[in-house]
């Protein structure tokens, strides 16, 4: 599977560097869970009141979207995704999309003085951050957090991903390889 990819090597700071190569390993993560999900497990309903795992990347796309109209109205915003009428393919596609998207926001955001993006909004109702580290770590944190429950939920339903994936989302040196940089974590490519 080919992710679309930003490429970090334009930003010009580290920490702007850094933040497009950790976005681009935490979607490789993302599309490792689509490429291994059980395509059963997609829209099979959860027990008691947890949304499907369809629902779970729709609204991790439908975030980005919205993350990047609200700081980064200048760039393209990617289109939502319907929670109940979203394929897996529509998913894996929309996902690479976002974090393109979401990869550029980080870019300009952490890459210099030149950026237009002074706030990042995380939604309509919370107040605005200072551009900084903690955007990055708060993009990822929901992720993560999403991730789980995907992982989880894809389990009590009976479609456990298999041991090499589930690991395989800690193997940050491979993920980083895989996302283009050759040196893996800590070094700019």
């Amino acid at each position: 599977m080919t992710t679309r990819q930003y490429s970090s090597q334009n930003v010009p700071t580290q920490l702007g560097q850094s933040a497009v190569q950790i976005f681009a390993a935490n979607e490789r993560m993302n599309q490792m869970l689509i490429e291994h999900l059980d395509p059963r497990a997609w829209k099979a309903k959860p027990p008691g009141k947890a949304r499907p795992i369809a629902a779970i990347f729709t609204h991790m796309h439908n975030v980005r979207a919205k993350w990047i109209r609200l700081t980064a109205p200048h760039l393209k915003v990617p289109r939502q995704l319907h929670r109940t009428k979203c394929t897996l393919r529509q998913a894996r596609a929309a996902l690479s999309e976002s974090a393109a998207r979401c990869a550029e926001m980080l870019a300009e955001a952490l890459g210099g003085s030149s950026s237009r993006i002074e706030k990042f909004h995380r939604d309509g109702w919370a107040k605005p951050w200072p551009v900084g580290v903690e955007m990055l770590c708060y993009m990822l944190s929901h992720e993560a957090h999403h991730r789980g429950q995907v992982c989880m939920l894809a389990h009590q339903l009976g479609f456990p991903l298999p041991i090499k994936v589930a690991s395989g989302l800690w193997n940050w040196e491979k993920l980083w390889k895989e996302c283009g940089s050759p040196a893996g974590p800590g070094y700019v490519a």
